[in-house]
């Protein structure tokens, strides 16, 4: 069983810093890819950044340059340090583990989501 446990969101200011963590564990487990996703109300889940084995990073246009992935695969550990935080960055936050497999197959696991609101 694959568990994902998040922290670090909260209230913050418009222009502020919060930092989330992510810890995957599971028996054997080792994931390919992590990353965060958000959900604001109303709106669709959408990919904020991701991190891949080989450390190739990718990024929602709209947190380049404010928003930073960092992690370790080999660990199941990834963090997103998210600066100059605008009210649009309001969501839950969701932290994902991706294993894939040779077969073009993958399995998704999701943290419990951790909410972080940005007031003006």
């Amino acid at each position: 069983q694959v568990q994902l446990v998040e922290s670090g969101g909260g209230l913050v200011q418009v222009g502020g810093s919060l930092r989330l963590s992510c810890a995957a564990s599971g028996s054997g487990f080792r994931a390919n890819v992590m990353g965060w996703y958000r959900q604001a109300p109303g709106k669709q889940r959408e990919l904020v950044a991701t991190i891949a084995s080989g450390f190739s990073t990718n990024y929602l246009d709209s947190v380049k340059g404010r928003f930073t992935i960092s992690g370790d695969n080999a660990k199941n550990t990834v963090y997103l340090q998210m600066d100059s935080l605008k009210p649009e960055d309001t969501a839950v936050y969701y932290c994902n583990a991706r294993r894939t497999y040779i077969t073009g197959t993958w399995l998704d696991f999701w943290g419990q989501g951790t909410q972080v609101t940005v007031s003006s």
